[in-house]
């Protein structure tokens, strides 16, 4: 993706060297954080993974990107795993803050992998869904994956806590809701998202579809004239309420997860019968019931602060006061008001499906 490290680094050696040749190190927003703490400077795996300079298979930084690139190695700080005490609170912080110097650890500092430390499967073997303003499906595997099936759906391996991959696939999520709802709201028209999910339950289902992941969907500004668009370019019935544009935003999302679960099936070679949403999308009650009817999987929505409680465990794992991750994650699900979704009209959607796949990438 062209938002990942590399390119920016890329950009930089391009545009304004004399900062890549003044930099003495560069440190992920996490790292910088913790340096701030401990005065000592690291590089989190989990956050590390991210930046796509991370050779998947020595879990080092790549020497063969960065030399291809020119970008001295130098720059990076050593890698250490999620759950590493860093240090104590600097002298300086503990006097001006009247604290004693407490231990500093690093925990997954990528917000996702923080989030799948909390998934309330013991088993080890689950598909999960962070949903957000962007969405996050995918599974976590003792290995990454690597070969053709992942490269052409353009899905990543990013490192997890206790040396686990976490291997997902990047979607657009709740933005879609969120801008469209603030684009009516420019209109003067001041709709909830409870409002906006009674609408659209209310509008006729399977009239048309828009590929969530197009380009034209991720700027800022009108979203739902950019459906309408979409949906005109590709020969689909153009929605004109707002109940229609929105039916057609969530079943889009739905059938997308539906075509990823797919694909990360076929990947792994492992079928899940639960998909786990986690995240600020678990209060979207219709997106989590079209979830589960599109992949035809039992939903267990929560936590909500998945993120948070990932963080949580960490550091109790990291202090001894928690034994492993299953543990972790059986606190989390016994903490959490999680909430089950059966699915439902499955032959419908399956039919449907066969539409979808006609406009999606």
């Amino acid at each position: 993706m062209e938002l990942n490290t590399l390119f920016q680094l890329i950009s930089l050696k391009k545009y304004r060297p004399w900062m890549l040749e003044r930099a003495d190190k560069m440190l992920f927003m996490p790292d910088l954080f913790a340096y701030m703490l401990t005065g000592k400077m690291c590089a989190e795996y989990s956050i590390a993974s991210t930046s796509q300079i991370i050779d998947l298979q020595t879990g080092s930084w790549s020497k063969e990107l960065l030399e291809a690139f020119g970008i001295k190695e130098d720059i990076f700080a050593p890698l250490v795993k999620p759950g590493t005490v860093l240090g104590t609170l600097t002298s300086e912080i503990c006097e001006e803050c009247g604290v004693d110097p407490v231990p500093v650890i690093s925990v997954c500092g990528h917000d996702t992998q923080s989030a799948i430390t909390s998934v309330p499967c013991e088993s080890g073997n689950f598909a999960f869904l962070s949903s957000g303003t962007w969405s996050l499906f995918g599974t976590e595997l003792e290995k990454p994956i690597v070969n053709e099936t992942s490269l052409n759906i353009n899905i990543t391996n990013e490192g997890g806590f206790g040396d686990t991959v976490g291997f997902l696939k990047n979607i657009i999520g709740l933005w879609l809701i969120q801008e469209s709802r603030r684009h009516w709201q420019r209109q003067g028209e001041d709709y909830s998202y409870a409002d906006l999910e009674k609408i659209a339950l209310a509008a006729e289902p399977f009239k048309c579809f828009i590929d969530p992941d197009a380009p034209e969907f991720v700027p800022h500004g009108n979203i739902p004239k950019r459906v309408q668009e979409f949906c005109e370019k590709t020969g689909q019935y153009v929605p004109q309420t707002v109940g229609e544009i929105m039916r057609c935003i969530y079943e889009s999302l739905a059938m997308k997860y539906k075509l990823t679960f797919e694909k990360l099936c076929e990947c792994t070679e492992r079928d899940y019968p639960v998909i786990h949403v986690i995240g600020g999308g678990t209060k979207d009650t219709l997106l989590c019931q079209l979830t589960a009817n599109s992949c035809n999987r039992t939903v267990k929505a929560g936590p909500i602060e998945a993120t948070v409680m990932g963080n949580v465990a960490v550091q109790l794992m990291s202090a001894d006061a928690v034994a492993s991750i299953s543990e972790a994650r059986k606190i989390v699900a016994d903490s959490s008001e999680l909430k089950t979704y059966v699915p439902a009209e499955v032959d419908k959607w399956e039919e449907a499906y066969k539409n979808f796949l006609k406009i999606a990438k």
